[in-house]
């Protein structure tokens, strides 16, 4: 069951002295302090805390069991994995990140919920995935969907990302969409996972905007004045193609949740990756006004516009009232002398924004 693990093992250590890690039948051992890991069906329970004051651990409990009651996103649409591409092919985002990220690549996904991403970017022959998250009903639903439809290069893990139960410089890509403004310290968990990359190769994180959420915001408030009968004023309410599960898994999700932080353009360039050695490579939105194109490269360097053209980007986030959430992505390099691979041409596809990226 753990057969993903057992050919990566290397990549591994203890979450909680950064140990080796051995497998024995069904559970990981530290080599150093002897900690037992057991799994879960397939899926390790790498989980440990961080050391933390109260208020912190009360966040991770209160986001845990909501994410436990209502993962997110679903797989009620998904029967198959012709189903899960044909349905990434009609968005951006996540298509250029298959075209581009290099062959033979380690990805990691912190805070994969329920793994969509990670299984349609596990589907590629030559790409090794993990995807971490610390809810375990919605890793069951990742691995469901691996093992039903045998995403062989696609694993599942339960991760404290602020304690990985990987080594330093291990992966070639590490996402994280929409989950560092969910925890106690966002900056923290970026510096966390920033240690797990590679010198030269990437970073990609979503987060919820400071002027960009206040759409949702508005949106949040007409719906609790009026018990929710005004939920049709959101987009997805609304869309046809969307089954009940999915609309509630999203309305969940984006106005119901306990605990969120919001952000900056300004803040992500300079106090989390200058300050922590990455240079800025491109953004969703773009941050110097230019459209989001089919042909866009991802992971080469792109204009950073100025404070007057990300404000005005951040200003028309907010302007989509919450129909995109207010998320914005931005991608860095880890500076060093790592030669950086070249990335893969990048194929034209459809030009709206993919909702597999979890948000």
């Amino acid at each position: 069951m753990l057969d993903t693990f057992v050919k990566h093992l290397d990549m591994f250590c203890c979450p909680k002295c950064r140990a080796a890690l051995r497998i024995d039948h069904e559970k990981l051992i530290c080599d150093g302090c002897n900690a037992v890991y057991p799994s879960d069906g397939g899926i390790p329970l790498l989980f440990h805390p961080h050391d933390v004051k109260d208020q912190a651990r009360d966040v991770t409990d209160v986001v845990k069991a909501f994410y436990e009651e209502n993962p997110f996103p679903n797989y009620d649409e998904f029967d198959s994995k012709e189903s899960m591409a044909e349905k990434a092919s009609r968005g951006v985002f996540a298509r250029l990140l298959d075209d581009q990220i290099p062959g033979g690549a380690r990805v990691l996904e912190c805070g994969c919920g329920t793994g969509q991403l990670s299984n349609f970017l596990g589907m590629r022959w030559n790409r090794t995935v993990f995807g971490s998250d610390l809810c375990l009903n919605s890793l069951r639903l990742a691995k469901g969907f691996r093992d039903r439809c045998e995403v062989k290069n696609a694993g599942f893990l339960q991760m404290n990302l602020f304690r990985p139960a990987f080594k330093e410089e291990v992966f070639d890509v590490v996402i994280s969409n929409g989950v560092l403004h969910h925890t106690s310290d966002p900056l923290g968990g970026f510096q966390s996972i920033s240690r797990l990359v590679k010198p030269g190769r990437f970073i990609i994180i979503g987060l919820y905007n400071t002027i960009g959420r206040l759409g949702t915001d508005f949106l949040r408030f007409l719906f609790r004045i009026s018990g929710d009968k005004l939920r049709l004023l959101d987009a997805h309410q609304r869309n046809k193609n969307y089954t009940e599960a999915r609309k509630r898994a999203w309305f969940m999700d984006q106005y119901k949740h306990p605990h969120e932080s919001k952000h900056s353009y300004e803040e992500v360039l300079h106090r989390w990756f200058d300050a922590n050695g990455f240079e800025f490579l491109s953004a969703v939105p773009k941050p110097d006004l230019g459209a989001f194109t089919p042909e866009e490269k991802l992971f080469e360097v792109h204009d950073p516009g100025t404070k007057a053209t990300r404000w005005m980007t951040e200003m028309g986030l907010m302007m989509k009232l919450g129909d995109a959430g207010g998320l914005f992505i931005m991608i860095g390099r880890k500076k060093g002398s790592a030669r950086t691979e070249k990335i893969n041409t990048v194929r034209k596809v459809d030009a709206s924004t993919s909702d597999y990226v979890r948000a």
